[in-house]
Protein backbone atom coordinates (compact mmCIF):
# COMPACT_ATOMS: atom_id res chain seq x y z
CA UNK A 1 0.00 0.00 0.00
CA UNK A 2 1.36 3.33 -0.67
CA UNK A 3 1.37 5.65 1.88
CA UNK A 4 2.20 9.49 2.74
CA UNK A 5 5.89 10.23 3.68
CA UNK A 6 5.24 13.80 4.53
CA UNK A 7 3.65 16.77 4.60
CA UNK A 8 5.26 18.83 1.34
CA UNK A 9 3.36 22.20 1.98
CA UNK A 10 0.23 23.79 3.95
CA UNK A 11 -1.60 26.37 1.14
CA UNK A 12 -4.63 28.73 2.61
CA UNK A 13 -6.29 31.93 1.67
CA UNK A 14 -6.02 35.05 2.93
CA UNK A 15 -7.48 38.56 1.66
CA UNK A 16 -4.18 40.30 1.82
CA UNK A 17 -1.43 37.36 1.25
CA UNK A 18 1.53 40.09 1.48
CA UNK A 19 0.33 41.72 5.10
CA UNK A 20 -0.22 38.32 6.14
CA UNK A 21 3.77 37.05 5.28
CA UNK A 22 4.34 40.58 6.80
CA UNK A 23 2.69 40.04 10.00
CA UNK A 24 3.93 35.98 10.20
CA UNK A 25 7.62 37.66 9.94
CA UNK A 26 6.80 40.37 12.04
CA UNK A 27 5.61 38.06 14.98
CA UNK A 28 6.76 34.29 14.70
CA UNK A 29 9.93 34.77 12.58
CA UNK A 30 8.24 32.94 9.37
CA UNK A 31 10.23 34.60 6.38
CA UNK A 32 8.79 34.49 3.07
CA UNK A 33 11.11 33.40 0.24
CA UNK A 34 11.33 35.51 -2.91
CA UNK A 35 12.62 32.43 -4.88
CA UNK A 36 10.03 30.89 -3.46
CA UNK A 37 6.98 33.02 -5.04
CA UNK A 38 6.65 34.81 -1.22
CA UNK A 39 5.94 31.04 0.40
CA UNK A 40 8.46 30.25 2.94
CA UNK A 41 9.98 27.17 2.84
CA UNK A 42 11.55 25.33 5.51
CA UNK A 43 13.92 22.68 4.61
CA UNK A 44 15.07 19.85 6.71
CA UNK A 45 17.07 16.18 6.72
CA UNK A 46 14.98 13.24 7.66
CA UNK A 47 16.13 11.07 10.39
CA UNK A 48 19.09 9.19 9.34
CA UNK A 49 19.90 10.39 6.18
CA UNK A 50 22.05 13.67 5.58
CA UNK A 51 22.52 12.99 2.25
CA UNK A 52 18.64 14.51 1.06
CA UNK A 53 17.03 17.85 1.94
CA UNK A 54 13.43 17.74 1.89
CA UNK A 55 11.13 20.78 2.55
CA UNK A 56 7.66 21.72 3.18
CA UNK A 57 6.32 24.91 2.08
CA UNK A 58 3.78 27.03 4.04
CA UNK A 59 1.86 29.83 1.74
CA UNK A 60 -0.88 31.90 1.77
CA UNK A 61 -2.90 31.96 -1.45
CA UNK A 62 -5.12 35.29 -2.80
CA UNK A 63 -8.56 34.59 -1.41
CA UNK A 64 -9.89 34.58 -5.08
CA UNK A 65 -7.45 31.97 -6.32
CA UNK A 66 -8.87 29.08 -8.11
CA UNK A 67 -5.95 26.90 -7.21
CA UNK A 68 -7.67 25.13 -5.08
CA UNK A 69 -10.74 24.23 -7.41
CA UNK A 70 -13.18 22.40 -7.74
CA UNK A 71 -13.45 22.71 -4.08
CA UNK A 72 -14.55 26.10 -2.03
CA UNK A 73 -12.24 25.02 1.16
CA UNK A 74 -9.91 27.69 2.36
CA UNK A 75 -6.80 25.83 2.37
CA UNK A 76 -5.00 22.74 0.61
CA UNK A 77 -2.51 20.47 2.04
CA UNK A 78 -0.17 19.16 -0.31
CA UNK A 79 1.61 15.58 1.37
CA UNK A 80 4.33 13.68 -0.30
CA UNK A 81 4.40 10.70 -2.13
CA UNK A 82 7.26 8.21 -2.78
CA UNK A 83 5.29 7.09 -6.68
CA UNK A 84 2.67 9.76 -7.29
CA UNK A 85 1.87 7.50 -10.28
CA UNK A 86 1.18 4.78 -7.24
CA UNK A 87 -0.67 6.91 -5.32
CA UNK A 88 -3.09 8.07 -7.99
CA UNK A 89 -3.32 4.27 -9.18
CA UNK A 90 -4.41 3.46 -5.73
CA UNK A 91 -6.92 6.41 -5.31
CA UNK A 92 -8.90 5.62 -8.36
CA UNK A 93 -8.92 1.85 -7.77
CA UNK A 94 -10.95 2.81 -4.14
CA UNK A 95 -13.88 5.49 -5.74
CA UNK A 96 -11.36 8.57 -5.14
CA UNK A 97 -12.07 11.51 -7.18
CA UNK A 98 -8.77 12.17 -8.93
CA UNK A 99 -7.76 15.42 -11.43
CA UNK A 100 -6.64 13.23 -14.63
CA UNK A 101 -3.91 16.46 -14.76
CA UNK A 102 -0.37 15.50 -13.91
CA UNK A 103 2.66 18.41 -13.72
CA UNK A 104 6.32 17.13 -14.09
CA UNK A 105 8.42 20.37 -12.98
CA UNK A 106 11.55 20.71 -11.88
CA UNK A 107 10.24 20.69 -8.35
CA UNK A 108 8.66 16.90 -8.45
CA UNK A 109 5.41 15.50 -10.05
CA UNK A 110 2.17 16.98 -8.99
CA UNK A 111 -1.44 15.20 -8.85
CA UNK A 112 -4.52 16.36 -7.21
CA UNK A 113 -7.62 15.08 -5.51
CA UNK A 114 -10.74 15.26 -3.20
CA UNK A 115 -11.24 13.85 -0.25
CA UNK A 116 -15.00 12.50 1.23
CA UNK A 117 -15.39 16.26 2.57
CA UNK A 118 -14.81 17.70 -0.68
CA UNK A 119 -11.20 19.49 0.00
CA UNK A 120 -8.84 19.24 -2.37
CA UNK A 121 -5.35 17.89 -1.39
CA UNK A 122 -1.89 17.82 -3.84
CA UNK A 123 0.19 14.95 -3.85
CA UNK A 124 4.04 15.62 -4.38
CA UNK A 125 6.40 13.20 -5.61
CA UNK A 126 9.75 15.09 -5.25
CA UNK A 127 12.67 14.97 -7.08
CA UNK A 128 15.46 12.52 -6.72
CA UNK A 129 17.37 13.87 -3.30
CA UNK A 130 14.55 15.40 -2.01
Amino acid sequence: MERVTGIGGIFFKSDDPTALNAWYAANLGIEPDEDAGGSTVFRWRPVGDDATVGMTVWSPFPADTGYFEPTRAPYMVNYRVASLDRMLAQLRAAGVQVDERVEDTDYGRFGWAVDPDGTRFELWEPPAGQ
